[in-house]
């Protein structure tokens, strides 16, 4: 389980997040929305220790990542995989070595083993048999579901998807959220940062708004439906276009 206790994040004198507190655990998919800029991937950025916490605490599976040594935390790492909002691929290498680099970074196999499991990801996110293709040959969706195939490739417990379908038409968007839906079980847990209502009613099964560095609703996406705050009634409505 991920526990986040009274986290508190601020960058000079803007406070970022105030006093944020909720839990997930396996089975969850949770979607954390809010308009931009209110800290929804500096929240996430806290699960997996790329930013050091200023008050509160994070743990994973027990373990407080305050004050952790760097291999404790490269060791709580290999249980957490993250899609980045644009894929976050390397130009200068091949499909096959993105997907490598996270392989490489969590465990010792041969390379026929390594071959294998691209292989097996890549079908996973509908992507077979584009290895040996650089970044730069394939769509912004197809990046994004490689991001997607490399996260999955570490066998990971939590899965961080910060704004998966940003940039993305409506085709590609239902992809990326039916793909996340397929991809997720009662093994794993999936935080989704988005600021796309359809994903968040298409894919969460809870959900968490943040507002002015605090939280305004926690519940489900029906409970988010009936909610009668106008704030996020007025969100709502403004996503639906």
């Amino acid at each position: 389980m991920i526990k986040v206790e009274n986290l508190y994040k601020s960058f000079g004198d803007k406070v970022i997040l105030d006093n944020i507190s909720f839990n997930v655990e396996l089975g969850d998919k949770l979607a954390i929305i809010g308009q931009s800029g209110v800290g929804k991937s500096v929240l996430i950025k806290h699960l997996n220790g790329l930013l050091k916490i200023d008050k509160g605490d994070v743990t994973i599976d027990n373990n407080s990542l305050k004050d952790l040594s760097y291999q404790k935390l490269q060791d709580i790492r290999k249980k957490i995989a993250m899609v980045f909002q644009f894929g976050a691929l390397l130009d200068s290498l091949t499909i096959k070595e993105n997907i490598q680099l996270a392989l490489d970074s969590i465990a010792s196999i041969n390379q026929k083993e390594t071959d294998k499991k691209i292989k097996e990801v890549l079908k996973l996110v509908d992507l077979e048999g584009i290895e040996n293709l650089m970044p730069s040959e394939i769509s912004g969706g197809m990046k994004k579901r490689v991001g997607i195939a490399r996260a999955l490739s570490v066998n990971p417990k939590y899965i961080l998807y910060d704004e998966p379908t940003t940039g993305l038409d409506p085709i590609n968007t239902d992809k990326i959220n039916s793909l996340i839906n397929r991809v997720s079980s009662k093994k794993t847990a999936s935080i989704i940062v988005t600021h796309e209502i359809k994903t968040v009613f298409s894919v969460a099964n809870k959900v968490l708004m943040l507002c002015d560095g605090s939280i305004i609703f926690s519940g489900t996406p029906d409970e988010l439906k009936r909610s009668e705050n106008d704030f996020i009634k007025y969100f709502i409505s403004g996503n639906k276009g």
